[in-house]
Parts: structure tokens; sequence; C-alpha cells
């Protein structure tokens, strides 16, 4: 993002973005670009009286990392899914991504209105990598790892802010307690919030078998579903 001469410094764009990116200084905005995840709010709020705030065609690799993960009209390259480039773990009853036995757990750092580093992205990564999961491959931090085994990061991309990204992975049930246990270690150690999701079959009897983990790790289960209409058969089997 960039402010254009035109500027008159109305203020009206600065409580639009997420990060608090944008100040008025010698009444003129400013963008600090260490805080700007470039996800454009600012300009699709259509606030600017003079059209001041554009975006820029071409971005530095840096840069256009943060558009990828921020901007939810921008369809990830890696995935080709817009918003936060990974599809919804709670299509299972229709992708059968998760089979009896397993359960997927999604970390996702950032939201709400904090953003996120990718050093802190790591941490939760190479936490759970730690007990022996296995990352989801269509997910874009998962194509940023060079050791998806450790959770290891590209060095270069971890100082790089986003609005918000997901750490997704697959894990067997009996795993769950190891892994909720390192991920309430690591949640001591980071600079930003994050939500954390569980996605499994419901036994034959209708219970949650991951009640009884979530409850032994000190955690509060919210239980949530989604039912898309028309799109009942399943795609793969149990």
């Amino acid at each position: 993002m960039r402010i254009l001469d035109s500027c008159i410094g109305c203020g009206l764009c600065v409580p639009y973005c997420p990060m608090n990116a944008i100040s008025v200084v010698d009444k003129r905005a400013t963008i600090n670009l260490d805080e700007c995840v470039e996800c454009s709010t600012c300009v699709k709020a259509g606030v600017c009286p003079t059209g001041s705030i554009e975006m820029e065609s071409e971005l530095a690799p840096g840069r256009a990392l943060r558009r990828n993960f921020s901007d939810p009209w921008v369809s990830h390259p890696t995935t080709n899914v817009p918003g936060r480039g990974t599809e919804e773990m709670k299509t299972n009853e229709v992708t059968g991504r998760f089979k009896r036995g397993f359960c997927g757990i999604a970390a996702e750092l950032g939201r709400p209105g904090t953003g996120t580093r990718f050093y802190d992205v790591q941490k939760v990564a190479m936490a759970c990598a730690e007990c022996g999961i296995e990352f989801e491959p269509l997910n874009p931090v998962t194509s940023l790892m060079i050791d998806p085994v450790k959770g290891t990061i590209k060095p270069e991309v971890l100082n790089e802010k986003v609005l918000s990204a997901i750490v997704e992975f697959i894990c067997p049930n009996e795993k769950v307690p190891t892994v909720l246990k390192r991920i309430k270690e690591v949640a001591a150690t980071l600079d930003t919030v994050f939500s954390l999701d569980i996605c499994c079959r419901s036994d034959a009897d209708e219970t949650f078998p991951m009640d009884k983990f979530i409850r032994e790790a000190g955690l509060t289960a919210s239980l949530n579903g989604k039912t898309n209409l028309g799109l009942g058969r399943p795609r793969a089997a149990e």
C-alpha cells in the first residue's frame, strides 16, 4: 500500500486498518509498512475522499506473501484458495479428509485483529511436529516449511506479518492429549492470539470423542457443526 500526494490528511482511513498501521503525521496519512499486512481494507472501505490510498500492482516477495495471507480477495498461489488459503476442515462430511481414529487440528494465529509474524507460526508448528503429526499438504503455511517433519519455516519469511495464518495437521486420536499439552505450553511464548480447532467424526452413539481430551487439558470446547445442503454424498469412504 502507498499514500499518494493527493492525501489531505483527513484521517478517515485510520480506523479501518486492522493492524493500526495508518496514522496522520503533519496533515498527511502515513503507513507503517512493517505493520501493514497488505490486506487492502483501507482501499476497500472506500472512505478516502481523494482516492489517495493505492494498491501496488507489483510487490516484492515479502510484501506479496503478506497480501496472499491477508487479502480475502486474493487466491493463494500454492493452493488456489482465497481467504486463508486452505479448505475448511468442517466440510469433512463432503471431503472425507478425516477417517475414524484421526482428527484434524488447526491453530489459527492472528485473529481477531492482532495479526501474526511467521516466527510465532513456526513456534506452534515446531511444538506440534514434536508430537509426530502430519501437516496438511494443501495449506499455504505447510508450503513455507523447509522441513515439514520439524515444522521449520523458511528463515527469510519469519519476520513477515500477516493478518492470520493457520497451522493445520492430521493427528491420531491417541496423540491429541500430547498435542494439546504442547500447544498450551507454546501459547505462553507467543506475541499474538490464536484460536484452536479440532475436527473429527462423532462416535456411533453421537458423542464427540475429543471431548474427554479437551476437558482433561483444561480447555472449554464450543461444539460447532456445518451442513452443506445439496452436497450430501461424501467423496471418500470412511
